[in-house]
């Protein structure tokens, strides 16, 4: 059973999340802000932590710093800002994922176990071809050179990773990076973001061989 700890300062979300998320099979701690969450991360281990980034004191950015710092376990946001300077910057300080409120708790239940599994290899660091994903501190490289992803590029190549070799259809994606542009994303806007990507990560984006495209299906990421 995975322990995740919630810091959530909004006491009805709070309680509606502890009751589905035990209701799934997961342990939940939760408090309401910095002071609680460090001082009881110094008496327990937890598997995951779920922050929302304003909260009663401090703030969930200074306060995913510190754990980052300090303990090994990977970090969700739960916001109710969706501006990308937000996203950018959440997803800059190592956040596994970031999902905006009002988020439907099938899919948070959906992004939580993709995370604990990432979290689970005994490396965070995925290997694909000359490029090189730090899941953990959610950053990305090629050839030894990083890569400057945006927050939706970043979410999209993410969920490559988490089903790699499974063929991906365009609805999954689109279903899967809506809440990261903090508005609907439509069909021509997924193109344009996967030949990004693809101009990012691939060696010949004509000839992709990371990202490759299943006619009439959808996507699906080799390596």
């Amino acid at each position: 059973m995975a322990k995740i700890l919630l810091v959530e300062d909004d006491k009805t979300i709070a309680s509606g999340l502890c009751e589905f998320l035990t209701f799934e099979g997961f342990e939940i701690k939760h408090v309401f802000g910095q002071r609680e969450a460090l001082a009881l991360l110094e008496r327990e281990s937890f598997d995951l932590a779920l922050i929302d980034i304003s909260l009663s004191d401090g703030n969930g950015f200074s306060l995913s710093s510190a754990i980052k710092s300090t303990y090994s376990i990977p970090f969700i946001f739960l916001t109710a800002s969706s501006d990308e300077y937000s996203t950018v910057a959440g997803f800059d300080l190592g956040a596994a994922d970031y999902i905006s409120k009002p988020f439907r708790p099938r899919e948070l239940v959906s992004r939580i176990k993709n995370v604990l599994r990432l979290s689970s290899n005994q490396s965070s660091l995925v290997r694909l071809g000359n490029v090189r994903v730090d899941t953990l501190r959610g950053t990305a490289s090629k050839n030894q050179e990083e890569l400057y992803l945006s927050a939706l590029e970043y979410r999209l190549l993410l969920m490559f990773i988490n089903n790699r070799g499974a063929v991906l259809s365009r609805t999954k994606l689109l279903e899967g990076i809506w809440d990261v542009a903090g508005e609907f994303v439509n069909d021509n806007t997924l193109t344009v973001y996967i030949k990004r990507l693809r101009d990012k990560i691939e060696d010949d984006p004509q000839n992709p061989t990371l990202i490759k495209t299943v006619r009439g299906f959808g996507y699906r990421l080799e390596g």
